[in-house]
């Protein structure tokens, strides 16, 4: 694993309104940027899910070695799971989708470290209110975001999915462990956990749509400019995006240190 530039960071853990909370104050330098770091797992093909689409049920390829739930990447889970934190529900979800689009593209070297970030942000790995992850990638309970409404701190954004996945026919709100806009999931809805259908609810397709959000219009995630660009299109603040370094830098830390 390698760190491209300098960051300083202190990283304060408070309890707020009952739930563990972490609260960073980083500074980066712009040209600083996590790279992926590799995970000890077999490769595996890329799910064959386009932009817009998921693959039907009767054509789901079935589970190949390191994919999710295989024993390799599974191990490699339960093995980084106290050392960051993160449940290892949520890290079979991060490492496959890193292993997934690290085949289907090579060039964005999108990692696990930063798509962990983005998830700490948007839902503590999916365990938002008091969720938990469940063995099937689901949280116990769905996480919806609030009503883009215009009102102040956020967007408007009209209904664009009918309720469908936010159970709101006024407005539009995110929805699941990484918080996709109804109209963006439906551009990126991929199938993570190849069950034949993509649910942004479930983990394993979130992460992975998120992991090939991020590498759109051909980013190089391995460059401080196309890891900063990737990171703002998902949350255009810097604050958004010098929480999701601190946390990708410091996971990708933990990682060197027990591998």
């Amino acid at each position: 694993m390698r760190i491209v530039g300098r960051l300083a960071l202190v990283l304060l853990a408070v309890l707020v309104a009952g739930g563990a909370v972490w609260l960073l104050h980083v500074t980066a330098a712009p040209e600083a940027t996590p790279l992926a770091v590799e995970i000890p797992a077999a490769q595996v093909p890329a799910a064959p899910v386009q932009p817009g689409s998921v693959i039907p049920a009767q054509s789901a390829p079935q589970p190949q070695p390191g994919a999710v739930g295989a024993d390799p990447l599974l191990a490699w889970a339960n093995r980084m799971a106290g050392p960051t934190t993160i449940p290892a529900r949520a890290l079979v979800a991060y490492g496959n989708a890193e292993l997934v689009v690290r085949s289907a593209t090579p060039g964005c070297h999108v990692s696990w470290t930063t798509l962990a970030g983005i998830g700490r942000v948007e839902s503590n790995h999916g365990q938002y209110g008091g969720a938990t992850l469940g063995a099937d990638g689901r949280p116990s309970k769905p996480i919806v975001g609030v009503p883009l409404d215009g009102s102040a701190g956020v967007r408007s954004i009209p209904d664009t999915d009918g309720s469908a996945f936010d159970g709101d026919p006024a407005v539009d709100r995110a929805v699941g462990p990484m918080q996709f806009i109804p109209s963006t999931w439906r551009k990126w809805a991929s199938d993570g956990n190849l069950d034949g259908r993509g649910d942004p609810q479930q983990i394993d397709d979130a992460a992975l749509a998120a992991a090939r959000y991020l590498c759109a219009n051909g980013r190089d995630l391995a460059t401080a400019q196309g890891w900063w660009a990737a990171v703002f299109s998902y949350n255009n603040s810097v604050p958004y995006g010098q929480k999701v370094f601190g946390l990708a830098d410091g996971y990708a830390r933990v990682a060197q240190s027990i591998r």
